[in-house]
């Protein structure tokens, strides 16, 4: 922890995710990741999928004995859509019974419930375009839908004592710079800025956390490769591309100005998680072996940056 700032990991990283717990053999279980984690130097780690690094008060076990604190939880949810985002209100409620149970053993700023949009089947195979067409976006009336459904999700949370933070995402409706900055206009809700999503979503996330510095409440820091998206675009693949073709590579291997974002962060007295994330979708045990190692790569240059 370097002043208010506190640096977690997150099970992604590692290549541990609901694409690979249960199908990928070669994925580490969730004790070995809190393992790594801890060893790496993190203060705290995101949940991941929901079990995978334990239940209730046996995962505040595991995160107590190895000094971990729990950073949040990631959900994606249809918040335009009043049936689909109450078939969701489960999976939040389940996510908040979770920080409730860690809540006793673990040290840190409490968890933030990492709220998404769910996209559509459209914007996932159409990722990093809207940034330049914005006719892909939501019209007035969904927009207006949208946030009366998000300021409801976020009262649930607030009522239950944990303030959440909204992450943009690839291929979803809040994706491109417009998008997320709409998303401030029409909320009072924090954002969670993830850099390397910005980047490839056709924004400057440095320029975008001097602007907006007030509203964000919880980052995950993360390099990527402009390129690698460009390629994705170019070929036409969808959201699924840019883990496979691994557009997020390692802390100073990309395009965003890493050194920059987290002196910013620090002159700013930012307070709270700074959670490294590098999406990878891991196709060999080699690879998923060499994810550690960049864990620990990742630890080391955000340390020589001063947190």
């Amino acid at each position: 922890m370097a002043g208010g700032i506190t640096v977690a990991n997150a099970p992604i990283s590692y290549g541990a995710f609901e694409l690979t717990v249960g199908i990928d053999p070669n994925v580490p279980d969730g004790e070995a990741i809190l393992d790594q984690v801890s060893a790496a130097g993190y203060a705290g780690i995101d949940l991941g999928p929901v079990g995978y690094l334990g239940h209730g008060t046996q995962l505040g076990e595991r995160l107590a004995a190895r000094g971990l604190g729990l950073a949040g939880a990631y959900l994606e949810i249809p918040y335009a859509d009043a049936e689909g985002r109450a078939a969701m209100m489960p999976d939040l409620d389940a996510m908040l019974d979770t920080f409730d149970a860690v809540g006793p053993y673990v040290d840190g700023p409490k968890p933030r419930p990492t709220l998404a949009d769910a996209g559509s089947e459209y914007r996932r195979n159409t990722p990093g375009r809207a940034w330049q067409d914005r006719s892909m976006g939501m019209d007035a009336d969904t927009w207006q839908s949208f946030s009366s459904g998000l300021a409801e999700v976020v009262r649930r949370c607030r009522d239950r004592g944990y303030e959440p933070t909204f992450h943009h995402e690839t291929g979803t409706f809040i994706e491109a710079p417009w998008e997320v900055e709409r998303l401030l206009e029409s909320s009072d809700m924090g954002l969670c800025l993830d850099t390397g999503h910005f980047c490839i979503g056709g924004g400057d996330p440095a320029a975008f956390l001097r602007t907006w510095r007030d509203r964000i409440n919880h980052v995950h820091i993360k390099d990527a490769t402009k390129a690698v998206m460009s390629g994705i675009i170019a070929d036409n693949e969808p959201t699924m591309s840019i883990w496979s073709r691994e557009a997020f590579p390692a802390l100073g291997q990309g395009d965003v100005d890493v050194a920059g974002i987290v002196s910013f962060l620090i002159d700013s007295d930012f307070e709270g998680w700074l959670i490294v994330e590098q999406d990878i979708l891991p196709q060999t045990a080699e690879r998923f072996a060499r994810a550690a190692s960049d864990q620990r790569h990742n630890r080391e240059v955000l340390r020589d940056l001063g947190v």
